[in-house]
């Protein structure tokens, strides 16, 4: 193959070029700038190679005056293989865009400094992450700080005297500190659990430093975690959401897992920390409550604190509820108590008298309010969509929202009416030129007589007279719904666009239809969310325009663990399967998973104990134990960074369709983990996808 630029634009259709930016590196070099594709497509159809033209929105902050927002968006260049985040502004009101950064070193983590005079942000632009100033309009860019092992988030103080950033921290002695002179020893020396966590070995620690600023720099710089062996923010998924300034500077809230070793692999039991600066005190906030607490979130007179709260230890997927302290007082009080639905991203009102969050109710993430002084909670916006943030401003209240047919962009949504006003449209000029799938929404009848909603997801130019092929979408989690969301891999247009009718049901153990449902997958795996998958493509392979007889099902994670199961127990309905980083032989995943909360909770156990029976029917619905069914084609995608999910049990599946005489195909990425994040991989995964369920349901 040639070089990969021409190729690229053969592949996007395009008849206009990437514009060429060029910036200086510090050296003086010339790079390009990875910035929007502009184009005329040839086609309507969404491709692989498009996903990676759209821009990405990510974080965004509010100005002091409510008056500007800042956000970033990334673009990818998949000759680059790599991508690139720039900052822009633009006013509250959607007017005014203006790219403020446009660099190839790439901007990270704004933040408005509290006298709104500058802008704060991460860059490696001096040779590793440290904070940089700016003006608003994007000039004068200034070097703050000099850490020495970089900076990975920041946040100032409300009275921008003080600086709190994290920063990794190396506690405890490697094999070079023990034998001095073996300095190319690479072996590691393990005496406990939870050496290496979702996709890195654990070797140092992310803790919270606080220091004096100035606008000529930091100094006074404290670790308010000196030598304890955990992190906050609590990996794999924690940000700066996990930790708060106080109102008048004087204290901050901290998430951490204060557990080592077997301890904190068998535990979620997440507290939040207060750190007086004043006196260097810390206190545990939440000392007594069992699960996951995080995200904490002070009112703005200073007098309350919100966060988000998991009851029980050991479950990762509990309900999560609104729970509010009077710092005065320690009084806790849980806002859910009769609301059966997860709470996240939570923002006070100016007034400390309300706080407006995210839920998901039937598959659709939408905005509610929570009325502290009597705790009614309203819904505020509907519509075929899921909001993923929502923040209270000054003059606005403002969210994130995507759907299954397109990507994330800002929205300003009316608090009293809920209506809603698109901000940013940064992926319009190609998503004009696009046709999009129908996304349906059906009601099914399960086993056990009760509803499932199940989205379809139709063929661009879709026409009923024709009979098409159908793909069952396996979900991942297992505590995960399938909402709208848009996706730059799993994505259910991309899907529908390779001209297959997509069927996405919300199986039993997905968030979003009452505590009931989600938690009865715990215990069950191979058992009744299995039979509402069949039950979804059943009742859509009756329909005039399906062909019965071109099925095929798909799924990630949890979800690869379901096509393995369904593998040797779908009595030939399909004639396909791919399963990325799946769970084939759960008493190895017992053994080399490092979370053991989650095998514990949702197995039941270890597979030794003999007289545990919820333990026993989750390993004898281990879908090694059916390969002796297997006799369908199969595509084995699995990734060597994955210690969720271990490599070998792919390697595991694999081999076994092999050896007993299946068609089948493995894809193996030794550099990515429980997800495929490089662009020129995402592309091979894609191809390799659509090609196995061309070459075997077409």
């Amino acid at each position: 193959m040639k070089r990969f630029f021409p190729v690229l634009l053969i592949s996007l259709a395009l008849t206009a070029c990437e514009p060429t930016n060029i910036t200086k590196n510090n050296a003086g070099k010339a790079a390009e700038v990875i910035g929007p594709v502009e184009a005329k497509l040839e086609s309507d159809i969404l491709n692989p190679e498009l996903l990676w033209a759209m821009g990405r929105l990510g974080e965004y902050t509010i100005s002091p005056d409510g008056s500007l927002l800042l956000f970033t968006i990334t673009y990818y260049n998949l000759e680059q293989n790599k991508g690139n985040s720039d900052l822009y502004v633009m006013g509250i009101d959607g007017k005014e865009l203006t790219r403020i950064t446009e660099t190839a070193s790439g901007e990270y983590n704004p933040r408005w400094r509290p006298d709104g005079k500058k802008i704060g942000y991460l860059t490696a632009a001096g040779g590793s992450m440290q904070l940089w100033e700016m003006n608003p309009d994007g000039t004068e860019k200034k070097q703050i700080t000099e850490v020495s092992e970089g900076i990975n988030g920041f946040e100032y103080a409300p009275d921008q005297t003080k600086l709190l950033f994290i920063s990794e921290v190396k506690i405890g002695e490697d094999i070079h500190d023990m034998h001095p002179d073996l300095p190319k020893a690479s072996g590691r020396i393990m005496d406990d659990l939870m050496y290496r966590h979702w996709d890195h070995w654990v070797e140092t620690f992310s803790h919270v430093f606080v220091a004096d600023y100035s606008e000529t720099g930091i100094s006074n710089i404290q670790d308010i975690m000196p030598g304890e062996p955990w992190e906050s923010p609590v990996r794999p998924w924690g940000g700066m959401e996990q930790i708060a300034w106080s109102p008048d500077s004087q204290s901050l809230v901290y998430t951490a897992r204060k557990k080592t070793g077997k301890a904190y692999s068998e535990s979620t039991n997440t507290d939040l920390y207060l750190y007086n600066l004043i006196t260097k005190v810390t206190t545990n906030l939440t000392e007594g409550m069992m699960g996951y607490d995080n995200n904490p979130v002070f009112s703005p007179d200073g007098k309350q604190l919100a966060w988000e709260s998991m009851e029980r230890d050991g479950f990762e997927a509990d309900k999560v509820r609104l729970m509010v302290m009077n710092l005065e007082s320690g009084e806790k009080k849980n806002y859910s108590v009769g609301f059966d639905q997860d709470a996240h991203h939570l923002s006070w009102s100016s007034d400390s008298k309300s706080i407006w969050f995210v839920s998901n109710w039937h598959a659709l993430d939408q905005v509610y309010h929570l009325e502290l002084k009597n705790g009614s909670i309203k819904k505020i916006t509907e519509g075929t969509h899921s909001y993923t943030t929502v923040h209270a401003g000054e003059k606005a209240l403002i969210g994130t929202r995507m759907s299954m047919s397109a990507p994330v962009e800002l929205f300003s949504i009316d608090p009293e009416t809920g209506q809603e006003t698109q901000l940013t449209f940064i992926n319009k000029p190609l998503l004009d030129q696009l046709t999009m799938g129908k996304v349906e929404a059906r009601w099914m009848t399960t086993t056990d007589n009760k509803k499932m909603l199940t989205w379809v997801i139709y063929p661009p130019h879709f026409d009923p007279q024709k009979k098409y092929p159908a793909i069952l979408y396996c979900q991942g989690g297992p505590q995960s719904t399938v909402s709208q969301f848009w996706s730059y891999r799993w994505n259910l247009q991309l899907m529908a666009a390779n001209n297959y009718i997509i069927v996405a049901p919300n199986r039993r153990g997905l968030p979003g239809f009452g505590s009931e449902w989600n938690e009865q997958i715990s215990g069950d795996y191979g058992g009744q969310n299995m039979k509402d998958y069949l039950t979804a493509i059943d009742e859509m392979a009756m329909e005039p325009y399906v062909d019965e007889t071109r099925l095929g099902a798909v799924g990630a994670s949890y979800g690869g663990f379901s096509v393995y199961w369904l593998a040797g127990n779908h009595n030939k309905r399909f004639k396909a399967f791919i399963a990325h980083n799946g769970m084939f032989n759960l008493e190895a995943q017992y053994l080399e998973t490092e979370e053991m909360w989650f095998v514990n909770w949702d197995l039941g156990g270890p597979f030794w104990e003999k007289d545990n029976k919820v333990a026993q029917w989750s390993y004898a619905n281990s879908p090694h134990r059916f390969v002796q069914n297997w006799d369908t084609p199969i595509l084995v995608i699995h990734s060597e960074l994955d210690y969720r999910i271990v490599a070998s049990q792919g390697m595991q599946a694999f081999n076994a369709a092999k050896l007993k005489g299946v068609p089948a195909r493995y894809l193996y990425f030794p550099d990515e983990n429980h997800w495929v994040l490089k662009p020129q991989n995402s592309v091979l995964w894609q191809r390799t996808f659509f090609g196995w369920l061309d070459q075997w349901i077409k």
